[in-house]
């Protein structure tokens, strides 16, 4: 993780408050004390999940997502001509086959679920099968020569861009065949964090579980509370301004890095409930790039199959204009399975109506 964390506001950024020396021994005990889960769902489930069709549907269909790849490549091939690319995690090919039409020499698609048999199918019937070369395996277990890759390109961003864990693969392969001066893309990303107001879904979603039938179902909301929303929030409903609490260079970033944890305050601008704290991220299409991208996920941004990440806090926090709430956040993969993602929130928040301080895990699986 690089660079300094900003509050993004519209088009107004800000910093934010920098992590003073004396903070750092109470981070590193957050990561340190027990608090991960069993990891949920096997890898076998992962890769299995990509052999159906309706995903891979999805992700085409997702204009932000696949026009931005599209652009990225097409609109830069120059940068392509004549380079050998490698595309991680290639699906139905479509990033190989853009690599290829862009004039790259060789395209290595890497894709380990049944659906290689498709991609290579489609790559045919391109044309491009001189081109672009499908291998059906795991990225971990590819044989390259060393730094004979130009380009990797790949769609490694999961729900809160992390979960399913796809970019260690990514970093791998960058590490053992990527040129020193060879391209990442995307090359950089940034997750954000802000106050949501969300009370009527609040009140469906938990209040439900006080009387089910008649019966006491109360202990279910706590279990409720731990499982993130993945949704579309209304823009006008966040309340606050947004912290970035991460900023990973994909050209440096270490797998260790993705495990992480940041400080965040957020300031109200509106007079409101803080009901659920949403994340979102960008990616960017840019160092060594003539026409550079970049798309959101946020709330303001046109729709993506990612949609946000949405972590109900126990108490309906009242704010008023000005007022601050101040957290840390630490993220770690799941284990035994590190294709999930396990969130930690510590919230503060000292109002005139209520002072609330909070401190709840999260799992996404």
């Amino acid at each position: 993780m690089s660079g300094r964390p900003v509050h993004v506001v519209g088009g107004y950024v800000t910093e934010a408050r920098a992590v003073a020396d004396g903070d750092r021994s109470e981070l590193r005990r957050v990561m340190e004390e027990p608090w991960e889960s069993d990891g949920g769902r096997d890898l076998d489930y992962y890769f299995n999940s990509y052999s159906h069709l309706a995903i891979h549907e999805e992700m085409l269909k997702d204009r932000v997502r696949t026009s931005s790849y599209y652009n990225a490549i097409t609109n830069n091939s120059h940068v392509f001509k004549d380079k050998v690319v490698l595309d991680v995690g290639a699906g139905t090919g479509v990033l190989s086959m853009f690599a290829a039409k862009a004039g790259a020499k060789h395209v290595y698609a890497v894709e380990y679920s049944d659906v290689a048999e498709l991609a290579r199918r489609l790559v045919k019937a391109n044309g491009l099968e001189e081109r672009v070369t499908v291998l059906q395996m795991k990225a971990e277990d590819l044989q390259l020569e060393p730094g004979s890759v130009d380009i990797i390109v790949s769609e490694w961003m999961g729900y809160f861009l992390l979960y399913e864990s796809m970019l260690d693969c990514v970093l791998d392969c960058r590490d053992k065949f990527l040129k020193r001066d060879g391209l990442m893309l995307p090359d950089k990303a940034r997750m954000f964090i802000a106050g949501l107001e969300d009370g009527d879904f609040r009140s469906e979603k938990f209040e439900f579980w006080n009387n089910v039938y008649g019966l006491d179902y109360s202990a279910v909301q706590e279990r409720v509370l731990q499982e993130p929303l993945i949704d579309t929030v209304n823009a006008d409903n966040v309340v606050t301004d947004a912290c970035c609490i991460a900023n990973f260079d994909l050209k440096t970033v270490q797998k260790k890095d993705l495990d992480f944890i940041a400080r965040f305050q957020l300031n109200c601008n509106k007079q409101d409930y803080v009901h659920a704290l949403v994340a979102w991220f960008d990616c960017s299409f840019d160092n060594g790039l003539h026409k550079p991208v970049t798309f959101s996920t946020a709330p303001q941004a046109q729709y993506t199959h990612w949609k946000q990440t949405v972590f109900y806090v126990r108490n309906s926090l009242p704010c008023k204009i000005q007022e601050q709430l101040t957290g840390i956040i630490a993220v770690k993969k799941g284990t035994p399975n590190p294709r999930t993602i396990n969130v930690r929130i510590k919230l503060d928040f000292e109002g005139q109506v209520m002072q609330s301080h909070t401190d709840q895990v999260y799992y996404i699986r």
